[in-house]
């Protein structure tokens, strides 16, 4: 399997619910089973609303996931102001928000930030499938190595 498609909207609230939405479906007519489509959605989420509240003076962001046989790759690209995820200090226990990138490293085999001095920022959010004993992605519980 290698299927590839990108969705590209304004920088509004709602759009994450859509970007679930599409993803999920595209997941689910792949095969993929309902835990991994489970922590690549609620990543892809955290990353999309961050897009979405940190994203200025962008106007619209995008979302590109790549399907392969053995993981599933996320990006979400905007052309904000950047930032450094190394700087982004770790949720106090009592705050309210701030979890967003401890979740998706939880959820995801690997979460990577890229920038450029121009402000694009890509968050790459990659998923090992579970694989079934036929071989096919999504069925079983077995992980497969895969390179992200």
């Amino acid at each position: 399997m290698d299927v590839r498609f990108s969705i590209a909207l304004p920088r509004e609230a709602y759009t994450v619910a859509v970007v679930r939405e599409f993803v999920g479906e595209a997941l689910r007519a792949h095969g993929i089973c309902d835990e991994c489509a489970f922590r690549i959605l609620l990543a892809a989420s955290e990353a999309c609303g961050n897009a979405v509240d940190h994203g200025a003076p962008a106007r619209d962001y995008s979302v590109t996931t790549h399907l392969h046989s053995a993981s599933c790759v996320v990006e979400i690209s905007h052309k904000g102001t950047g930032f450094t995820a190394a700087r982004v200090p770790p949720p106090r226990l009592d705050a309210e928000s701030g979890r967003g990138i401890l979740l998706m490293r939880h959820l995801v085999d690997e979460v990577d930030f890229s920038g450029s001095p121009q402000g694009d920022t890509t968050v790459r959010l990659c998923k090992t499938l579970h694989q079934g004993a036929d071989g096919a992605a999504g069925c079983g519980r077995v992980p497969e190595p895969a390179l992200c």
